[in-house]
């Protein structure tokens, strides 16, 4: 048998096709983006799921969105900043300790960078009103 996890989740489609999918979970007044990919860079599709997530969140009270990512992400690191996240915490050698439950994750990540820690980002009050310093580009 097969257990098949059932998070919250939007998907975007350009044209019909698939161009991303992002889960997400609400526990009390936070919500944590849990995964967001994108098949088409540069189409707007990541700002549109987490503009999508933002609401969702508002709507069920949350006042904090935040997520995790690893030290080697620059271009998602570049995306959540731009979008107005700040990074809030680095988890030094986090990793490592997710290594232990997971042993698949690779020592090297993109771009050649080690992995090692995992940096949390978090948008607060702007999903009451989306940050008016988010570039439009991102």
């Amino acid at each position: 048998m097969t257990a098949v996890l059932q998070a919250p989740r939007f998907v975007a489609l350009l044209d019909g096709e698939l161009a991303g999918v992002a889960t997400y979970a609400i526990t009390g007044r936070e919500c944590e983006l849990v995964t967001l990919d994108s098949v088409r860079e540069g189409a707007g599709v990541g700002t549109a799921l987490v503009d999508a997530m933002a609401g969702a969140a508002q709507a069920g009270g949350a006042v904090r969105l935040w997520l995790v990512t690893t030290n080697d992400n620059l271009r998602a690191l570049r995306f959540y900043q731009r979008y107005g996240f700040d990074l809030v915490a680095v988890h030094r050698d986090a990793v490592a300790r997710s290594r232990e439950l997971k042993p698949s994750i690779p020592e090297i990540g993109l771009d050649g960078i080690p992995i090692h820690h995992e940096l949390e980002l978090e948008l607060r009050s702007r999903l009451l009103g989306f940050s008016p310093t988010r570039s439009p580009e991102c």
